[in-house]
């Protein structure tokens, strides 16, 4: 679960820095000393689960490597209105100027995880692992996806040669040549490297059926009424791995669970998620 530390990381991490300072913090320059020492708390306003507080870190020592950066709360952990994830010490300026990137960060990672709790909470005693899509905010995906692990979710593909995901629009260009379903499950496997999984999004449990019987390792039921997923379940659980997708809201999943899949995707997720409340103040 831990924060990836990778260059694609610390590349988004200097990105964001430069959107905001390209041309400097004429306000804090202009009012405050630049030796000027002071503390700030970064204090949660809201209950939720913390995501980000390694990514604001970084944030702040890449703007000032002097500032003293001491962790209170560690990403995962629920919190609730007044608790302090962490403490700062250094230039005012510094702190000012990396203050709003830092915040950014962690209200948008906390919000994910905390939508994810929301989910995942939902679901709890049932066999189904509740994972993202890849409707992410575009460059910050790794992110996004770290925040759903630290919610308790799963990740599926984390770019589009991470597996193959034969889609609507795939079977619609594929039918339009004459192909049915199972020869293009057929197809996929025979120029795919045969490490990948083969899934197939359908739409009735006739596709279902069909999708597995061609050797599919994954159906995607999208956008199907609680009865056919319960149908499609029946008809081919232990063959393939069923997920479901499309649609489906908080107050919907735990039924959806029910039906028996085994994952079910929800972009809203990392889409949709509200940024949980918290703000850095100077004490």
């Amino acid at each position: 679960m831990g924060l990836p530390n990778t260059p694609q990381v610390k590349k988004v991490i200097t990105q964001a820095i430069a959107e905001d300072l390209s041309q400097g913090d004429v306000t804090t320059e202009a009012l405050i000393p630049k030796t000027q020492q002071g503390k700030a708390s970064i204090v949660v306003k809201a209950n939720g689960i913390l995501a980000g507080v390694e990514v604001a870190k970084q944030v702040l020592l890449k703007v000032d490597p002097e500032l003293k950066i001491a962790i209170l709360i560690e990403d995962g952990t629920e919190v609730k209105p007044g608790d302090i994830v962490a403490k700062i010490e250094g230039r005012v300026v510094s702190i000012l100027k990396a203050e709003r990137v830092a915040s950014n960060f962690l209200q948008h990672l906390s919000g994910i995880a905390s939508e994810t709790g929301h989910y995942v909470q939902a679901v709890k005693g049932l066999p189904v692992q509740i994972t993202d899509t890849r409707k992410t905010t575009p460059c910050l995906r790794t992110l996004g996806k770290y925040a759903v692990r630290v919610g308790g979710g799963k990740n599926h593909r984390m770019n589009l040669g991470d597996g193959i995901l034969i889609k609507d629009n795939h079977l619609a260009a594929l039918h339009h040549q004459g192909l049915s379903i199972k020869e293009i499950v057929i197809k996929a496997r025979q120029k795919a490297s045969p490490e990948l999984k083969i899934e197939v999004e359908v739409k009735t449990t006739q596709e279902a059926v069909e999708a597995v019987e061609a050797g599919a390792d994954i159906i995607m039921l999208d956008n199907m009424g609680l009865e056919d997923m319960r149908q499609a379940v029946q008809l081919i659980k232990g063959r393939a791995l069923i997920e479901a997708s499309g649609g489906i809201t908080l107050d919907r999943v735990r039924a959806v669970a029910e039906t028996g899949v085994d994952l079910i995707s929800i972009g809203a997720l990392t889409h949709s998620a509200k940024a949980l409340d918290i703000s850095l103040e100077l004490d």
